[in-house]
């Protein structure tokens, strides 16, 4: 199971010929996709035309919801300030996306370079014992 990004839902749902794309097209056929409220948000916002209403929805029946509970609150705070204090300016959304992956330990499908910058750290404190 994995945790798929915006950024990587949106190569899927446009048919676009990508790796991301391909990737996550396995995933939904192996019943191996999911997302969380954030992700679900910002799909939604930038849907264009009735089919891509269409296919959202249906994805919303089928894909798995992780919730962004406070365990996941908790640990995007602690993510946020890290990154912060690594000199990073990222995307909010994609903190509380991580930060979700980690609390549900599940790894995180995406094709968005803030997540390389966010990821290691995310590492880092996993490993030091902080949840």
């Amino acid at each position: 199971m994995k945790l798929v990004d915006t950024s990587s839902w949106i190569e899927y749902l446009r048919d676009a010929e990508s790796e991301a794309g391909n990737r996550v097209e396995e995933l939904v056929l192996t019943a191996d996709a999911g997302w969380c409220d954030v992700t679900a948000v910002e799909l939604w916002h930038g849907v264009r035309g009735a089919r891509e209403k269409r296919d959202l929805a249906e994805l919303e029946r089928e894909v798995a919801l992780f919730p962004v509970d406070k365990e996941a609150w908790q640990k995007a705070r602690r993510l946020a300030v890290e990154c912060r204090e690594a000199g990073l300016t990222v995307p909010v959304a994609d903190i509380i996306i991580v930060a979700t992956a980690a609390r549900h330990g599940i790894d995180l499908e995406h094709c968005d370079r803030h997540f390389d910058k966010i990821l290691p750290i995310a590492a880092r404190l996993g490993r030091r014992g902080r949840s």
